[in-house]
């Protein structure tokens, strides 16, 4: 069973809304990019973190045209620092078409390396001893970038040097003008050859990826473009990536992002994500109509606004481990807890942290969905959550209705201070609101319901029913048929009512309990809220003061009808000394015991380190 990610889903739907848009013209000025099917159309979410989510035509491919610029730009920042590029090209937006023949009248340098004049001055500063390994080069980086190989559309290659007659005057102006330094025929030619490089909708996915990733590929792990150079990048496409339509781009959408006349949408969330979209039918800006559309919808629905960010700064998952690594305070005798420790694997339990958005939401979905073939619990603690937004409330309901519909199941702990979870699973499940959304004050608590559905078909399972004989006693265990008779009168039987305290922190210890029926929780002294344990049938409890002679520590409430039978501290005393070997046997006993419990504290306690 291998189960679709919410997130998926909602980029399918969102894709099939969108895909009736029909608006636009495919472009025409260069031949080769006329013969495009005006309806293809892709859509890839790529993340900071290696996740990769597409839909439609993302493997079509197209030449990357204007999408180029950015990862120019970046190189001759490599080869130049920021000085010495500055001086060729600036970074001002301007309103003028991206194809204009002109020149910042102050430095006479194009106005940003988005629009053609500064590309074709950028280019002209890639490093090389000759014009074919300046395309080597950059064909490399974006390879890089990619993941993958890419080439050289040769077909478009020759449509875009037969017709770029615009470009070549443009060449000649910034030779005028000495920002470009020699012939500008071959520096406008490899122009020409970077627009056509051939790549495909999740290679644009990935490499804006690779911006969010600060310049690592997520998938590849290689380095395209050193860190320090990102933020440059990304800087002008935030202020001039989408041309003459970048401002309400950017007030729109709020995302860093360039656009080709091939149909091509690149956008990089930094540290997050990268979305790229492939539609041929662009606007008049020379902008594509549907990649617009999506991710002004992806922007809006997801809260990927750029100034709309909540700090993450760490991973969301904090820390996860199985029910078999920690378990609940529900303490179960040898044979339960041994079949416990095998059926325990099926929970698994996630203490989050930080912001919940879209985008630190999607890593806990990821993992829980690989991980929800073999498991059949999933508790997400909320404690250390400082928000949640409605994307993330999506998402997270997206998860509990598709594991649900797979007979699996999320459970919350610690969300009070999220109303809007809440709010949102009873909006979204309607009458299903009480039989799927399921929530816990703490971790303890949804253990011990975890636990006891895996044990449901145990006869265990229903301690508060089962009554044990001495001879199931943990603590009598060891005593032979002989012993065990010498013993017996010994126990007193006790019935407590449910809720009564049966142990008071502070009282003198006089008894241990060997617990017959029904199940005690131990509480802190001051607090009946946080339990320390819960004892089934067949344990003792009470016997410290067997060991210490100490006041009592901690109070014991009955939580069902109780029977017990008591062993008195006097009595006890009188045994060692007319039985010392039956004394002994119990001693041992219990310290065994509590050398378990010890160990398993020191077990669990290592999780959190």
């Amino acid at each position: 069973m291998k189960l679709t990610s919410p997130i998926q889903d909602f980029l399918e739907e969102l894709y099939t809304q969108c895909k009736p848009e029909t608006g636009g013209q495919v472009a025409t000025y260069i031949p080769e990019l006329a013969k495009a099917d005006p309806n293809w159309f892709g859509l890839c979410i790529a993340t900071a973190s290696g996740a990769v989510y597409e839909v439609g035509d993302t493997r079509q491919e197209f030449t990357i045209q204007s999408i180029s610029k950015p990862f120019v730009y970046g190189l001759a920042l490599e080869d130049n620092g920021r000085d010495t590029t500055l001086d060729r090209v600036g970074v001002e937006p301007t309103g003028d078409a991206f194809n204009s023949i002109s020149l910042d009248p102050g430095t006479g340098r194009p106005r940003n390396p988005m629009i053609n004049a500064g590309a074709i001055a950028t280019a002209g500063l890639i490093a090389g001893k000759s014009p074919a390994a300046r395309f080597r080069r950059i064909l490399e980086t974006f390879s890089l970038y990619a993941g993958r190989e890419l080439a050289l559309d040769e077909t478009v290659y020759r449509s875009e040097s037969e017709t770029g007659h615009r470009n070549r005057a443009i060449g000649h102006m910034l030779r005028n003008f000495d920002k470009l330094t020699s012939d500008p025929g071959p520096t406008t030619d490899l122009y020409f050859k970077q627009c056509s490089i051939s790549v495909n909708c999740r290679d644009l996915g990935i490499m804006a990826a690779t911006l969010a990733n600060r310049g690592v590929n997520p998938l590849t792990g290689k380095q395209a473009l050193r860190g320090e150079y990102v933020e440059s990048v990304l800087s002008v496409m935030g202020t001039c990536g989408m041309y003459d339509y970048a401002g309400e781009w950017l007030y729109n959408v709020g995302i860093p992002a360039k656009s080709g006349v091939a149909g091509g949408v690149m956008a990089v969330l930094p540290g997050q994500i990268g979305i790229g979209v492939f539609s041929p039918r662009l606007d008049a800006h020379g902008n594509s109509v549907r990649g617009i559309r999506i991710c002004e919808e992806l922007s809006r629905k997801l809260e990927l606004h750029l100034f709309n960010r909540a700090a993450t700064g760490k991973s969301t998952i904090r820390l996860q481990f199985s029910g078999a690594d920690f378990n609940s305070c529900h303490v179960r005798g040898a044979a339960e807890g041994q079949e416990l420790r095998a059926l325990a694997k099926a929970i698994q339990v996630y203490q989050l942290q930080g912001h919940l958005t879209f985008v630190t939401t999607e890593p806990v979905l990821r993992d829980v969905l690989e991980q929800a073939p073999g498991l059949r619990y999933f508790i997400l603690d909320l404690k250390r959550v400082f928000s949640l937004n409605e994307s993330a409330g999506h998402l997270l309901n997206s998860l509990v209705e598709k594991l649900a519909a797979n007979r699996r199941t999320v459970i919350f702990t610690h969300c009070q201070h999220l109303p809007l979870l809440r709010r949102m699973m009873k909006k979204k499940l309607g009458a299903r609101f009480e039989q799927i959304f399921a929530t816990f004050p703490d971790n303890d608590l949804a253990l011990e319901w975890c636990e006891e559905q895996l044990l449901e078909n145990t006869r265990h399972a229903h301690a508060a029913h089962y009554k044990s004989k001495p001879t199931d006693y943990e603590l009598l265990q060891a005593l032979s048929e002989s012993e065990l008779k010498i013993i017996q009168p010994l126990l007193q039987p006790r019935k407590f009512k449910a809720g009564q305290k049966i142990i008071r922190a502070g009282d003198e210890a006089r008894e241990m309990f060997f617990l017959a029926r029904g199940m005690v929780s131990v509480y802190l002294r001051d607090e009946e809220t946080h339990r320390l344990a819960t004892f089934s049938p067949g344990m003792a409890f009470g016997e410290m003061a067997f060991l210490d002679g100490a006041p009592r520590s901690a109070n014991i409430l009955a939580d069902t009808e109780v029977e017990c039978d008591l062993l008195a501290m006097d009595d006890f005393t009188a045994l060692g000394k007319q039985h010392p070997a039956i004394k002994i046997k119990i001693l041992e006993k219990l310290c065994l015991n509590l050398t378990g419990k010890l160990r398993k504290a020191n077990r669990e306690l290592s999780l959190f380190q």
